[in-house]
């Protein structure tokens, strides 16, 4: 019985550092890749054939209908016609 308990622990202890270790090589990498290789900034320009502005009214109930099911905290931030 304490030779079944004591290769349980054994085989839990064995688990648990290859997952820290699993962990702890991603994160190293996830670092390395992002200082020496970072992400290149693309710079978007607005377009000159822009979408036409939507309606007043129309923008007026879009942001009362987002506050109403947001319970206030939300907002909207842009109105697109996709």
């Amino acid at each position: 019985m304490a030779d079944a308990l004591f290769l349980m622990l054994v085989g839990m202890l064995t688990v648990f550092v290859v997952l820290i270790l699993v962990v702890l090589i991603g994160n190293s990498i996830i670092i390395f890749i992002n200082k020496f290789f970072p992400e290149e900034q693309v710079a978007v320009k607005p377009s000159a054939a822009s979408a036409p502005a939507i309606n007043s009214n129309v923008y007026a109930a879009i942001c009362s209908a987002v506050s109403t099911v947001t319970g206030g905290k939300g907002s909207v931030a842009d109105v697109k016609k996709l």
